[in-house]
Parts: structure tokens; C-alpha cells; sequence
């Protein structure tokens, strides 16, 4: 391909500023009015409005005007935590923006693809989607799929010079063969798919099991709650009269039983723990991708770039019966040279792949002049057929020359050697392998005059050589495979080297079974049921070919287990749909695959896929011990206004304005303090969970009543004394209140580690949950000691000695909690 100097920096700026970024309109950001009349519509809003209408009408215009503020509160939390998510998923939406290859400043880049601008170079190759409207000005075999916009199924070939159409590429197509350079000529809403209202920013995401399992579980509790609610009615209408209080007192129940804090936590949760996973180079494409991370029990993954640096480094090159090693390529330069020139010729100009980049760098290493120019006259370029690539160049007038790298076993058969030619070359391949080198070969064709072939095995070919190459693996990957093996995860290499390779690198990793490998070869002997059968006993597959993964995919899900998949190339995408977790390589990946994956590595680090799944751990936890709280918390709320329903000698211990005020403790606390708190110390030396167990299991809810219980029980004991203290209804209803806050507060250190005390969360961890809580304490020291506080929410001091009972209580509900965590950790 020709050389292009591409725009400058500066002058794409200029254009990026004059004609916007590259994308097209998406969804409409909430302003406050969306999210006021969001709350409106929340039964909570109404139950509010309610019960500060009968205060209003009992004459109680203060508590009715207390309650009606505090749904400006609501809002104001409600629009926090909205701009919250929307900043992490701003951040996340600039991450995922689809990436493009461009020429600025005479150098090959890559930048979103938002920011290409009209006048830059595209460089497109097989796999990559089209970022803008853009005409052809170089090409190489190059066929696109513009189903998404002509709705024909068949690949376009587009060539120069030819019909607007087929001199054009457009924006959102797939280039599914071949390479080209093309100029940029309409971005955003002025390419085609713009003129036609698609929208690609716009993603249409499913619910998830979680979510599904949620509304089930609140619309279950709404019906219980109006069951409740009436009979609460009924209960204190009859006992007590007064049709406007018993109204009242519903009302109440109502609002302590409707969890309407779930979606609101589960949204933070899933939104901020996407961002948190792009912190450490994961970004998420699919949220239900975080609840199964925490159930993966085989990661399946490639080698190179992946387990290995993807920075080759030619270590060996064996050519006349010599093998020679990279210390002493200086001292044989005129030996070697052929060979290298060779591979160069083969390899393309402006390449970026690793290997023709190794090539390169020795040649320049062995001569520092540059490579000798000829025209390209043909590319037959790599296919899954045979694997190894083609380019004739005319070295003289009406002469042509081709040079050809590939795998061993595919240039031998195109140089046509017997067996007898073949054997000393495949002692040397195993030993080379032996060493985790990747082995390619080289072959160059005798003088070709005339009309070339269709296709690179009818050429006459002579075979050149052998080079070795190596990958070094990446230093944090042992470590990261042993804590995959301490978490129950079965780590699976799959690679498309030599067997000898690939074993040698599993050794350096410390994969288990690493000398038993699975070839490309031995899956097409195999069915798919004695697949199954086996592959729980190999842990490296070689020579493996992208439509095999599918195969290993299905053969692993056919023995249950929950499958994560890395992949590539445009032939990975059907593996990685398949996997439970597909995911795609953001920097080498093409489109397709990060179209058809649930995760992209942005640094395509094996490293960053097993923090995923610690990460994605810990997100999980937190989310279960968050919804585990709110059941607990609501159980003492419920306890204390149906209490007094079926109790006459009980006074009203919550009304709606305290139930109001615990939800202005209970959210904050929920999506802030439980979502930022560390993961537990066993989170990676336990199996998997299981992917089909519920996320209200009955071990979960049980145990979240009985915790709910004993703050309940704390609470009526306090109550009980004060009670029998003498204290008027004003003054247990102060004591009572505080003792609930207090419990709660120190139920929620209890609460944020299953694994750690609370000593530990208060001093080292949590600083947010800390702050809360001293939040809570001055605001709770205030409603009860200031005398206009005290008349809104009926309260009356008794004076700080009369609290002390809150305090030991308090106390020793945490000593429980704390004894039931120790003990249920040590056995």
C-alpha cells in the first residue's frame, strides 16, 4: 500500500471542533423534572403525600409540612445517585467507544471512534467495523458487510475508481476480508446510517436474573404489605377508634414494608461496580456479566498478548542445515540475511503485528539499511484453510518473485518436501518448541513469468528456512493462575502454536496437567460426547482454530460448568456469545469480537481477567449483604408500628415521619457504604458460587429475619425498661427511636464484613460508612435534645442518663452478631 501523511494533530482538532464527534444522539440525559416526576410515581411518594395530608387534616401542619419536605430529600438523593451512575457510565461510554486505525502525523494510531474526523486515513482490515462514511484510496482484497444498511446478507468487494457505492465504505459496516486505506468524507449524524435514524449508541440490554428475581420478591412483599396494612386498619380502628389515626397508622406500616430501596441500591451497585471494573482495564458490555463472574469455574484463555507480552523477539533461525542462536546472529550475518529478507518480503509494509515487527527489527539489527523496494504485484493472504500468507512483487520488468511465511507443517506442503526432507526440519521444530519458541517457516518461489495463479499453492516453491520466535509470558500470570487454582477455577491455554510450545509455556505458567495437550488435529477425531468426557483432564489446547473454540465452549457447558472465554479474530465471536462470559481483547480484538462479548480487557492482560473475577466477587457480596441489611432494618420497622396495632397499652413508637427519616439512613448507607467496602479475605480461596442459586436463598432470608429480630427484640427490651421507669409516651418514644438508630448503626458494622470484625471495618476501612454514622448520631442528639425537633417528631428529653440503656443494648446486640460471625467462620 502506498504512504499516506494523514492529518496533523492541530488540524484534526480544528476539524474535530468544527464538525462535533463522530457518534450519533443517544438517549436524553435526565434533568430534575424527569427525576420529580419519577418520584411521583414511586409509591412511596404517594404513601407520603398521604400520610402528610391527614396530618394536615388532624390539625398537625408542621409534621405534614416535615413530611412533605422530606420528598425534596427523596429527590435530592434520588438525583445525586442518578448523576452518580450517569458520570460512571459516561466514563464507561468513552472507554467502549469502537476504535479506529488512522494516519496522523505520517503514523499509524489508534484513537476512539468518535474522534476521527472527515480527512483522516482509515487503515481497515478483516474483522474491524467502519467507524464514518469514507472513500476508498487504497485496497487489498477488501469485501464488506453492509447487511445492517442494504439488508443483503452477502459481502460487498470494493475496489477504486470504481461506482459511488463500490468506491465508498460507510459507517457501521464490517470489513469481513481484506485491507484498504480510505479517506474519511461524513462523520455522525451526515454518514448514512445517520441520514437513516439508526442508532449505535443506543443499546438494548435485557433484564437480568438478579432484576427478574427483584421485582418478583417487592411485588410479592407490595401484596403482603396491603394485606398487612388493611389488617392494621381493621386492628386499630377496632381497638382504639379514630378512622383518620388507624388510616395513619397503616399508612406506616406500609412505608416500613415496601423496600423501595432495592432497585435504587441495585442500579448504584451494577452502574458504579462496571466503572470500578474499567478501573483495573475491564470495561463491561453487559451487566448481567457482574453476577456471573462470581459463578465462573473455567476460564478459558489465549496465549499470545494474553498469557504472554505479544512483544516477539526472533531468538533462532535454522536455515542450511545450521540452527543458530541470537547471540550469534552478528557473527553470521551473510548466512542469515537471505532468510530474513525473505520473511520481510513476506511480512506487510506497514505492518503493526508483533511477528512481522520482530522480523523487522532483526533485519535492521543485521543491516541497518532499509529493506530494497518493489512493487507488490499480488497478496494471497492467510486464511483458515491454509495458514500461511503470499506476496509476489515485481522485482524487474515482466520478472516476479513471491515470498511466503507461515506454519511449518503448511509451507512444507507447499514446497512439496517427502518425508525423508521433512524429518531432520521436524527434529529441529520439536526442539525449538521444546524451548516455547513459536516456529514459523519461510519460502520464497523461483522467477515467475506471466499471468499468476488464483491461488498460492500452484506456485513453485523453494523452502528458505525456519524462525524461532519468542513470546515472554507476562510476569503477574503464574501468580494469577495460582489463584484462580486456590478459587476453584480451572484455567484452560488455548493457543494455535506447536503442541511443544504451547506445553512449555502451560510449565512456565504453572497450569496443572501441562504435558497432556489437545490438538486442532485430534478435536476433528473426536466427538462431541467423548469431548465432553475428556476435556476435564486437559488444560492445553494447541494448533486450535477459532471455530474449534466453539466446540471446547459447548463441550465444557455440556458438564455444567460456567464458562469464561477470551477471543480476537472475527471467527471467535461465535465462542465468545457461547461462553457464560465472553471476552474480547481490547487492544489486537477486532469489532466483532468485542460486539459479541460481555467483557474487553483493555490491556488484554490475563492478569486483568482474574481481578475481574475477584472484583466481580466482591461486587456480588456486597450487593447480598446490602439487600440482606434492608430485609433485616425493615423487620424491626414492621415489629414497631404493627406492635401497637394488636397491643393497646403500646403507644405509637413510629410514625411516618420517623420511618421517613430511618430511609434517609438506610440508602446512603446501602449504595455508599456497603458498595465501597473491601472484599472479604477468603473471596479467592472458595469454590465458585453456583450460577443457578438464587440471590434470596432461604439461608439469606432466614438469616436476615433472625438478624432483623434481635435488633427487634434489642429495641422492645429498651422500650420494656423505660416503660417500667415510668417515662411518659413522648420520652419511650425518644428512648425507643434511639435505641433503633443506634442498633441500626452498629448492626451496619456488624454488617459490612462476614469475615472481618468490626473493629477492623471501623478503624482501617469504610471511612464513608464512619461518616454516615457520626452524621446520624448529631442529627438523632438534635431531634431529641432541641425543643422544635422534638415537638415535629414528638419527642421529649428524659435526659442522657435515661440513654444508657440504648447504649448497653446496642452493645450487646453487636457482641451476638460479632459471636455468630466468629463462630460461624471458625467452623
Amino acid at each position: 500500500m502506498k504512504t499516506y501523511p494523514g492529518l496533523s494533530d492541530s488540524e484534526a482538532a480544528k476539524r474535530l471542533s468544527r464538525f462535533g464527534y463522530n457518534e450519533l444522539p443517544g438517549e436524553d440525559k435526565k434533568n430534575i423534572w424527569v427525576i420529580v416526576l419519577e418520584v411521583v410515581r414511586e409509591p412511596m411518594f404517594i404513601l407520603l403525600i398521604s400520610s402528610s395530608f391527614l396530618y394536615m387534616i388532624l390539625g398537625d401542619y408542621r409534621e405534614g409540612m416535615m413530611l412533605l419536605s422530606f420528598i425534596l430529600v427523596i429527590i435530592f438523593i434520588t438525583f445525586y445517585q442518578y448523576q452518580k451512575t450517569e458520570r460512571a457510565l459516561e466514563k464507561l461510554k468513552n472507554l467502549s467507544s469502537p476504535r479506529a486505525k488512522v494516519i496522523r502525523n505520517q503514523q499509524m494510531l489508534r484513537i476512539p471512534g468518535r474522534e476521527v474526523v472527515p480527512g483522516d486515513i482509515l487503515s481497515l482490515a478483516e474483522g474491524d467495523r467502519v467507524p464514518a462514511d469514507a472513500r476508498l484510496i487504497d485496497v487489498n482484497h477488501i469485501m464488506i458487510d453492509e447487511s445492517m444498511l442494504t439488508g443483503e446478507s452477502v459481502a460487498v468487494q470494493k475496489t477504486i475508481h470504481a461506482t459511488e457505492e463500490i468506491g465508498r465504505v460507510f459507517s457501521g459496516t464490517m470489513v469481513v476480508q481484506g485491507r484498504a486505506l480510505a479517506e474519511v468524507t461524513e462523520t455522525g449524524l451526515n454518514t448514512q446510517l445517520g441520514k437513516i435514524g439508526a442508532s449505535l449508541s443506543s443499546v438494548n440490554v435485557g433484564e437480568t436474573r438478579l432484576q427478574i428475581e427483584m421485582k418478583a420478591l417487592i411485588r410479592s412483599l407490595l401484596w403482603i404489605g396491603v394485606g398487612i396494612s388493611f389488617a392494621v386498619f381493621l386492628a386499630f380502628y377496632l381497638s382504639r377508634g379514630g378512622f383518620i389515626k388507624s388510616i395513619l397508622n397503616a399508612l406506616s406500616t406500609s412505608i416500613a414494608i415496601l423496600p423501595e430501596e432495592f432497585p435504587v441500591v441495585f442500579t448504584v451497585f451494577l452502574a458504579i461496580g462496571a466503572w470500578r471494573l474499567s478501573k483495573i482495564n475491564v470495561l463491561t458490555r453487559n451487566p448481567s456479566a457482574i453476577e456471573t463472574l462470581g459463578s465462573t469455574t473455567v476460564l478459558c484463555s489465549d496465549k499470545t498478548g494474553t498469557i504472554t507480552q505479544n512483544k516477539m523477539q526472533i531468538m533462532q533461525l535454522y536455515l542450511e542445515g545450521q540452527l543458530v542462536d541470537g547471540v550469534n546472529f552478528d557473527q553470521q550475518k551473510a548466512l542469515l540475511l537471505p532468510l530474513i529478507y525473505s520473511a520481510e518480503f513476506a511480512s506487510h509494509a506497514a505492518s503493526m503485528d508483533p511477528m512481522e515487527l520482530a522480523i523487522l527489527q532483526t533485519r535492521k539489527q543485521l543491516e541497518g539499511e532499509e529493506k530494497r523496494l518493489f512493487p507488490l504485484v499480488k497478496e494471497y493472504p492467510l486464511s483458515p484453510e491454509l495458514l500461511a500468507m503470499t506476496q509476489v512483487y515485481l522485482v524487474e520488468k515482466g520478472v516476479q518473485v513471491g515470498y511466503s511465511k507461515g506454519a511449518p507443517e503448511a509451507i512444507f506442503n507447499m514446497c512439496h518436501l517427502t518425508s525423508e526432507q521433512r524429518k531432520p526440519l521436524e527434529e529441529v521444530l520439536e526442539k525449538m518448541a521444546s524451548m516455547a519458541l513459536r516456529v514459523i517457516a519461510v519460502c520464497k518461489t523461483k522467477e515467475i513469468v506471466g499471468v499468476l495463479p488464483e491461488n498460492q499453492r500452484d506456485l513453485s516453491f523453494e523452502f528458505c528456512g525456519l524462525i524461532g520466535l519468542q513470546d515472554p509470558i507476562r510476569p503477574e500470570v503464574p501468580l494469577a493462575i495460582q489463584e484462580c487454582m486456590q478459587a476453584g477455577i480451572q484455567v484452560k491455554m488455548i493457543t494455535g502454536d506447536y503442541p511443544q510450545t504451547a506445553m512449555s509455556i502451560a510449565k512456565q505458567i504453572g497450569l496443572q496437567n501441562a504435558t497432556k495437550v489437545l490438538s486442532g488435529e485430534d478435536l476433528l477425531h473426536v466427538s462431541d460426547q467423548e469431548l465432553a468426557k475428556i476435556i476435564k483432564d486437559y488444560a492445553v489446547f494447541a494448533r486450535i482454530k477459532p471455530e474449534q473454540k466453539l466446540r471446547i465452549v459447548q463441550a465444557l457447558k455440556q458438564n455444567q460448568e460456567v464458562v469464561a472465554m477470551t477471543g480476537d479474530g472475527v471467527n471467535d465471536a461465535p465462542a465468545l456469545k457461547a461462553a457464560h462470559i465472553g471476552i474480547a481483547m481490547g487492544n489486537k480484538g477486532t469489532d466483532v469480537a468485542r460486539e459479541a462479548s460481555s467483557l474487553v480487557l483493555l490491556d488484554d492482560n490475563f492478569a486483568s481477567i482474574v481481578a475481574a473475577i475477584r472484583s466481580g466477587r466482591r461486587i456480588f457480596d456486597n450487593l447480598q449483604k446490602a439487600m440482606s441489611f434492608i430485609i433485616s432494618i425493615h423487620i424491626p420497622i414492621i415489629g414497631l408500628t404493627l406492635l401497637p396495632a394488636m397491643f393497646e397499652f403500646m403507644p405509637l413508637l413510629l410514625l411516618p415521619l420517623h420511618i421517613v427519616f430511618l430511609e434517609m439512613i438506610i440508602d446512603p448507607i446501602c449504595s455508599v457504604a456497603f458498595e465501597s467496602e473491601v472484599e472479604e479475605k477468603s473471596i479467592m480461596s472458595r469454590p465458585p458460587r453456583e450460577v443457578h442459586a438464587t440471590f434470596f436463598g432461604f439461608k439469606l432470608l432466614f438469616g436476615s429475619i433472625a438478624k432483623g429480630l434481635m435488633l427487634l427484640g434489642m429495641v422492645l427490651a429498651v422500650f420494656w425498661l423505660s416503660w417500667n421507669e415510668g417515662h411518659n409516651e413522648n420520652e419511650i418514644r425518644a428512648i425507643s427511636f434511639a435505641a433503633l438508630i443506634i442498633g441500626n448503626i452498629f448492626f451496619i458494622y456488624s454488617s459490612l464484613s462476614n469475615t472481618r470484625s468490626f473493629i477492623y471495618v471501623f478503624i482501617e476501612r469504610n471511612k464513608m460508612a464512619l461518616f454516615v454514622s457520626i452524621t446520624a448520631i448529631i442529627v438523632l442528639f438534635a431531634i431529641v435534645y432541641i425543643p422544635y425537633l422534638q415537638g415535629l417528631f414528638r419527642f421529649e428529653f428524659p435526659g442522657i442518663a435515661h440513654f444508657t440503656w440504648v447504649l448497653w443494648g446496642s452493645m450487646g446486640l453487636l457482641t451476638i452478631l460479632e459471636l455468630t460471625k466468629w463462630g460461624r467462620n471458625n467452623r
